[in-house]
């Protein structure tokens, strides 16, 4: 049940895919569609402080994203997003970052597993990096490795949970590589009920030093084959000019 319900959860910044680290069932598919709404009025100076912005920035995205299962341990993940938004230097609107990408199970137990993924990002006009103009960059490759635990916990109600840690590597062209680390903690509430507590931090590392640290929280309810979820992002750390944005999210799930 867990590796079914762990799938892709929002990027931290556009052109960032996440997917879990349990992978898809051989011929299984699972399809999300989200929509971010992420306003800013103020941003991270290069020392880390809030200043205000001159004019308040606006994102928004409707994303797709699909993995299909090749094999019980091979995982083939699509995503793509069209944007819109606007700050005091652009006024954008356009096809965002698509990614293709394949998953891979190294290692698994009863309760852990270890996947590798590689993946290509072609951008698009809008945002290819958070704290990039609009239509910055060219492409990507990344190099991703994933761990996931999950137990059920006396102590907590007999309640099924997990966490999960990724740690990745973004070469890119036409903007400076990256390192992220993503992590995310989830609890079962009964078969239908999933409380989603995710922290995406990420640095450049070259040139002028840019970093972020983002908090998000969501509620998911499974209905079948179904599952909508409902969340709030935050920027809550940043260095670079990065805006501290924060939004609601909406995802409908579909597994098939």
């Amino acid at each position: 049940m867990i590796r079914r319900a762990v799938a892709i959860v929002a990027a931290a910044w556009p052109g960032t895919a996440l997917a879990g680290a349990w992978p898809q069932e051989a011929g299984g598919t699972q399809v999300i569609v989200k929509a971010e709404h992420m306003r800013a009025s103020d941003g991270f100076d290069a020392a880390g402080e809030l200043r205000p912005l001159l004019v308040p920035r606006e994102d928004d995205a409707v994303s797709i994203f699909a993995e299909h299962g090749l094999t019980d341990r091979l995982t083939l993940q699509l995503r793509t997003e069209w944007q819109s938004g606007q700050d005091q230097f652009a006024d954008y609107e356009g096809l965002g970052p698509t990614e293709i990408g394949l998953r891979y199970q190294v290692l698994r137990t009863a309760r852990g597993t270890v996947s590798a993924y590689l993946g290509y990002a072609r951008a698009g006009e809008g945002r290819n990096a958070g704290y990039a103009a609009p239509g910055a960059g060219d492409h990507d490759w990344e190099v991703r490795l994933l761990a996931g635990h999950s137990a059920r916990l006396p102590w907590f109600g007999d309640r099924e949970v997990f966490i999960e840690v990724q740690a990745a590597r973004r070469v890119r062209d036409g903007l400076a590589d990256e390192d992220h680390l993503d992590v995310t903690t989830g609890v079962h509430f009964g078969s239908d009920w999933m409380l989603l507590n995710q922290v995406y931090a990420g640095r450049t590392t070259e040139g002028p030093e840019v970093s972020w640290i983002n908090a998000e929280s969501s509620l998911v309810r499974r209905a079948g084959d179904w599952s909508l979820q409902v969340g709030w992002r935050q920027a809550v750390s940043g260095r670079g000019e990065v805006p501290a944005q924060g939004g609601p999210l909406f995802a409908i799930w579909r597994r098939f």
